[in-house]
């Protein structure tokens, strides 16, 4: 088991949650967040959010899930990611779960 965690600007809420679901995790938590860019930011994190003077409406998402579910989430934002017109992609990261009740 493993932990996913998504952010996405809010306007692509309603298709990240259909994401989930098409990769078969049914059971994921969703909270509000605002994203922040310095002026400063290094290059791997440009595009993490968009470039304001406030913070950007985003959403993060995230669900404990086996790896084969976590494997169809990404290429799901893969897919989702290469047809979007906007610099503000869907990202995510997995971390390991060492231990849990």
């Amino acid at each position: 088991m493993k932990l996913v965690i998504v952010t996405v600007v809010d306007d692509y809420i309603k298709e990240v949650s259909k994401l989930f679901k098409k990769a078969g995790i049914a059971t994921f938590s969703q909270l509000d967040i605002a994203g922040y860019k310095s002026r400063k930011a290094n290059d791997s994190m440009s595009g993490w959010f968009a470039t304001r003077d406030g913070g950007a409406n985003s959403e993060m998402f995230f669900s404990f899930a086996e790896e084969t579910h976590i494997a169809a989430l990404f290429q799901e934002i893969k897919v989702f990611n290469s047809n979007l017109e906007s610099n503000n992609p869907v990202r995510a990261v997995v971390v390991p779960i060492e231990q849990f009740i």
